[in-house]
């Protein structure tokens, strides 16, 4: 099957069926759009894939988890539409990841303490969170509407809503986070009402023709969290609320971050980089005990993603593991609309277009997870190739 042929998610047509996946880039001090951050999505638009995905996007600064992270506001929109005019200019589309982190947002960033949808302290970011109102609740929902709306205007083809790996709409829906007793807890049709109502006041804010890609757990990975059963009725409600597409990931940012990745775990890196005395002593000390390794396969949430497919009308993006020529072939073969690619596109940016041409068959990507640790340093690139980003940068 031909993987250079285009397709369509909400009108938008894709001239391929690759996508960047959201990576965090560490590359927007003091929240705002850098020159680096640019160049960065300028390159992989320029390597071939079909819409590159600005990542983590808070959608208030109450949502920050690091300093170098964006959050949406009128005040960066003209640089967020240079970043976007620079992508198109090069034959991309381009979409942003809305997000906000909740319980393990950093109470030294934001100087206040996080919100969450349950009292609970976060071992990464040494916060504890107090319990959202019903009237945080409604001004989350309108943050989200609100920077949809100026992600469109700056230019953006799509936004991809963060609803996975723990973050704070993830966070409502698992019951290892939930512990409510209102009408945002306890049963999953409660757990789900937060997240659904800002899928359909996204939808409302952007307009029925636009494109909203919504990131979801396949499983949290712990004892506690949501399994697969959980996940399938969700996308339902998902693709109910206004979903456009669905992106089946799995982990928990603040629990089992490397279930998402896999491969190798970069402890020693990971330490070097924090800024805090205390954050890196205890990287280096128990970091091995705090962050859970898995073995990295290739498409390794391929099983899970086909029972997403067969559950939902509206496409399904697989994310997982795609790393080589043979393994892009069985997704199209199985079905799948589109793929999002992280690492391969880290290692090279242009993997897309090698891919394409016959040069290579397969990313030379040995999932390190060294690029990972690098987003701390302030500026995601791979130490075995870092002139295919910073050359130009």
């Amino acid at each position: 099957m031909n993987f250079l042929t285009a397709n369509s998610i909400e009108g938008l047509k894709l001239k391929n069926r690759f996508m960047r996946a959201g990576c965090f880039e560490g590359m927007c001090q003091n929240g705002q759009v850098t020159d680096q951050l640019i160049e960065h999505h300028r390159r992989v638009a320029e390597g071939g894939v079909a819409m590159s995905t600005v990542a983590y996007c808070s959608v208030s600064q109450d949502g920050l988890t690091f300093p170098h992270e964006l959050w949406m506001r009128k005040e960066i929109m003209p640089d967020l539409k240079r970043l976007t005019d620079v992508i198109h200019r090069e034959g991309a589309a381009a979409s942003i990841q809305l997000g906000h982190s909740g319980f393990f947002t950093s109470k030294n960033v934001i100087g206040k303490r996080p919100l969450g949808a349950s009292p609970k302290l976060c071992v990464f970011t040494l916060s504890y969170c107090r319990e959202m109102t019903e009237t945080d609740i409604s001004e989350k929902i309108a943050a989200f509407a609100s920077a949809a709306l100026m992600a469109k205007e700056s230019g953006f083809d799509a936004v991809e809503i963060h609803a996975g790996h723990g973050y704070l709409l993830s966070q409502f829906l698992s019951p290892w986070t939930n512990k409510r007793k209102d009408k945002y807890g306890g049963s999953l049709e409660n757990r789900l009402r937060f997240p659904a109502e800002v899928i359909k006041q996204v939808r409302k804010s952007v307009g029925k023709d636009f494109p909203i890609l919504v990131k979801m757990n396949q499983r949290d990975g712990m004892r506690g969290g949501i399994e697969i059963e959980d996940a399938i009725q969700i996308a339902r409600a998902f693709e109910k609320a206004g979903a456009s597409a669905l992106i089946p990931s799995t982990g928990f940012t603040s629990k089992v971050p490397f279930l998402m990745l896999r491969g190798n775990l970069p402890v020693k890196e990971m330490s070097n980089n924090q800024t805090e005395f205390i954050k890196r002593i205890g990287l280096k000390l128990f970091g091995r005990f705090m962050v859970p390794q898995h073995d990295y396969q290739p498409l390794f949430l391929l099983e899970g993603a086909k029972k997403f497919k067969a559950a939902v009308g509206i496409p399904v993006i697989y994310i997982g593991g795609t790393d080589s020529f043979d393994g892009i072939n069985e997704l199209l073969d199985a079905g799948f609309d589109f793929i999002q690619i992280g690492r391969a596109t880290i290692q090279d940016p242009d993997f897309v277009k090698k891919l394409s041409s016959g040069e290579i068959q397969k990313s030379v990507c040995d999932h390190c997870n060294r690029c990972v640790a690098a987003m701390d340093a302030g500026g995601v690139y791979c130490v075995s190739n870092e002139a295919g980003f910073l050359e130009s940068s």
